[in-house]
């Protein structure tokens, strides 16, 4: 592996990597060099797990992990003895299907690939990454970003959009825009995640309701009823529970209220802040309303894992999550166990209404110091392609990218609440504006969800006033681009 010898942090993540350094040399150096915790972290995790993906035993046979891996037919295979070092994060794939992955790849085309883990924190992951780039680390040759990142790591990517097309694979087109920056496209989705309404199969069949709602209207009408009943038998019921705490999660909800009434998306693609409109307020106002009456009055410090504590326990008829919820609640045990199902975020009645589904998901971006490039983006190429995300999703549930694969057989066969996703995807997502807002998103973001969070615990009595304020700051902040 070539390294870059003008530069301090990249000779210490290779000697990691190679394991020809000990902890107490890394801290020592690592502080030295005045790197951060998160730097700290990858490095140490490089020096425990640096060698794990080529002392694998192979993977993927006699129907384990890995086994349905087809690797995809077109990958270069004159690259043999070259190395990368790719980069996952703490909260991404199990080993054993990364370990079955790398395996059959460097078994196909030679390539060595050394996989390693960022912290679990994403926000402590994008510093790592800022750290490494500005270091121009070669070393660190292909890495997983999160969907809000490419405008923040532009500047340091490859461009993948000749690499995308390789086997004429259509991928979702507002993934492919929210990855593109000046016309660079900065990652290749890999997986992608969106909001989505989780119903009471039994509850809504019980109390006389034909399907789930489509409008909020008509959530808050389906939430009352079936609150007031059950709540006879169950005092701890809930008609929705929702993700309401001063954090990116708001963001995400609160982008969908507004999109979905008509109301923009806070910062539109050509920088323009389109919060301050009727459509927007209203619908802050009207979920505003929800908590102390069809939502607890707790739900204002609620993340993704209270709400799904609240459902799964039994305690509530509708739910806003991911679709990461799917999994546990259909589990062994679980109290709603066979009793639920998914669609689409309701819509609104303004103007331009429409459901909505606030996006998420990772792409697979290259640095561009990468030394080896061709093999990077030929990692990039496989991880992302049909066969490896049609396996991912098999094995590990993660969303595909690619539209047809929500309909595949063995997809679906696996996961059969996906084929209710392709709508979401295609009709109703919507992108954070974090392209747009590129290194500023973050303030964006933080302004977004505390001038929400102070809306929906009555602190910011005037709606109407505190969004002004707020299409105000984020004026100053876009002012900035």
């Amino acid at each position: 592996m070539h390294h870059d010898s003008s530069s301090p942090v990249t000779r210490l993540l290779a000697e990691s990597l190679a394991g020809h350094v000990s902890r107490r040399d890394i801290l020592k150096r690592a502080s030295a060099l005045g790197l951060s915790a998160p730097v700290v972290g990858i490095l140490l995790s490089a020096q425990s797990r640096g060698a794990l993906a080529q002392d694998a035993t192979p993977a993927g046979e006699s129907g384990g992990v890995g086994s349905t891996i087809t690797v995809p037919e077109g990958l270069p295979t004159d690259l043999g003895g070259a190395s990368i070092t790719v980069i996952f994060g703490a909260d991404g794939p199990s080993t054993p299907w990364e370990e079955a992955a790398i395996a059959k790849f460097t078994e196909a085309t030679g390539i060595n690939v050394t996989l390693t883990v960022g912290p679990t924190s994403a926000t402590e992951r994008l510093a790592l990454y800022q750290q490494l780039l500005a270091a121009q680390a070669t070393d660190a040759d292909a890495m997983m970003i999160d969907i809000i990142w490419p405008g923040i790591l532009a500047a340091h990517a490859v461009d993948l959009s000749e690499a995308i097309g390789w086997q004429d694979g259509d991928y979702f087109e507002r993934l492919v825009e929210n990855n593109t920056v000046n016309g660079v496209l900065v990652g290749i989705p890999w997986y992608t995640d969106a909001g989505l309404l989780y119903y009471r199969t039994d509850l809504l069949e019980k109390h006389g309701f034909e399907g789930p709602p489509v409008t909020w209207t008509e959530l808050e009408e389906m939430a009352t009823a079936i609150q007031e009943a059950e709540r006879a038998d169950n005092p701890d019921f809930q008609g929705y529970v929702w993700q309401g705490a001063a954090y990116e999660g708001l963001t995400c909800d609160g982008l969908e209220w507004q999109f979905s009434n008509g109301g923009g998306t806070i910062v539109e693609p050509d920088g323009a802040v389109s919060v301050n409109n009727p459509q927007a307020i209203s619908m802050f106002e009207r979920a505003r309303g929800w908590v102390g009456t069809i939502s607890p009055q707790g739900v204002t410090t609620y993340m993704e894992e209270e709400a799904r504590g609240v459902w799964q326990a039994g305690n509530a008829a509708f739910m806003r999550n991911w679709p990461y919820a799917y999994a546990p609640g259909q589990e062994e045990g679980s109290a709603i166990q066979g009793a639920f199902d998914v669609t689409q975020i309701p819509m609104g009645d303004g103007d331009g209404a429409t459901h909505a589904a606030t996006l998420g998901g990772w792409q697979v971006m290259v640095s561009r110091y990468s030394q080896n490039q061709p093999a990077a983006i030929a990692w990039a190429q496989y991880l992302t392609s049909r066969e490896l995300q049609k396996s991912y999703a098999v094995e590990l549930s993660r969303l595909p990218t690619i539209p047809s694969l929500y309909e595949d057989a063995d997809v679906l066969e696996a996961n059969p609440f996906f084929e209710r996703l392709l709508p979401v995807f295609e009709g109703g997502s919507v992108a954070r504006p974090s392209t747009v807002t590129a290194d500023l998103y973050n303030q964006v973001s933080t302004a977004y969800f505390t001038a929400l969070n102070e809306i929906l615990t009555g602190q910011a009595a005037d709606a109407a006033a505190r969004v002004e304020q707020l299409a105000q700051q984020l004026d100053g902040i876009v002012s900035q681009l």
